[in-house]
């Protein structure tokens, strides 16, 4: 049993992982673990690796991990997803290739904490709705049946959800926040990275006490404005003719798609 601290969707950027740890590490974790999403968007992935392998980081792989490696293709990714993730498929050194793809697609703590990124079994599905989360512990269940909470990244949202049989809601989190052992729960820690946030800039990441059973969450500021000056220097962040001329090059694919099995279902009917 030990004090956890949670990371997840950090996204190559150094400046809020460096506030992120010294948030936990000020707060006396005892262990990190991150859920995977390690690079993406920002200018710094080496750099990140590195910081996880010198924390000695527990970690997981995110579809953003895999789409580097070339594991995963961009089929499910946003233009501006699929734009850095070439940036950073081009620069990421060998060494943290190397990193990325030794890490497992989820992970089973002291027989009762399972990490995941997306869902349970799809590494790029986003758990936002109830309808998720039931889904997902019944998976859980099958999957990891000795599991009574469940770490979750990629949707970028501090959420708890409470999943007690068929019954799942949102579990408010105002401070340190006492779980009950009889229940199963999905809790997201937030995103390390903040590029994708309107609202706020913060390093969000969480601490998990497997001894008290209790979950808070942390927000932290950070120099954003370095990391998405950064960004936009080394070749991150698309302009917004790129951004139409890709939007468009998609369309016109969709719609290719759609003709060429809509030419192949008259075929087949004929």
């Amino acid at each position: 049993m030990a004090r956890y601290g949670v990371l997840a969707d950090i996204h190559g950027n150094r400046e809020a992982l460096s506030a992120a740890l010294a948030a936990l590490e000020g707060r006396g974790v005892d262990k990190l673990i991150c859920l995977g999403d390690v690079v993406g968007y920002n200018a710094d992935p080496d750099e990140c690796v590195a910081m996880l392998r010198a924390k000695r980081v527990q970690c997981i792989a995110g579809n953003h991990d895999l789409i580097s490696l070339r594991q995963l293709d961009f089929s499910r990714c946003s233009l501006k997803a699929m734009y850095s993730l070439k940036r950073t498929r081009n620069l990421l050194s060998p060494a943290s290739r190397q990193f990325l793809a030794t890490l497992p697609p989820s992970l089973l703590l002291e027989k009762s904490i399972a990490l995941v990124h997306g869902g349970v079994r799809d590494v790029q599905q986003y758990m936002k709705a109830a309808g998720h989360i039931a889904e997902n512990a019944a998976y859980l269940r099958e999957d990891f049946p000795a599991a009574r909470i469940c770490f979750f990244g990629h949707s970028h949202e501090q959420r708890i959800w409470e999943a007690a049989g068929d019954a799942v809601h949102a579990v408010a989190a105002d401070g340190p926040t006492a779980l009950r052992f009889a229940s199963l729960y999905f809790v997201n820690p937030g995103s390390v990275d903040a590029a994708r946030k309107r609202d706020h800039k913060l390093a969000e990441c969480a601490i998990f006490d497997s001894r008290a059973w209790t979950i808070e969450f942390l927000r932290v500021r950070y120099d954003a404005t370095a990391a998405e000056l950064k960004a936009a220097m080394f070749g991150y962040r698309m302009g917004p003719l790129t951004e139409r001329v890709l939007h468009l090059r998609r369309r016109i694919a969709a719609k290719a798609v759609l003709l060429g099995n809509l030419l192949t279902g008259s075929r087949s009917r004929a």
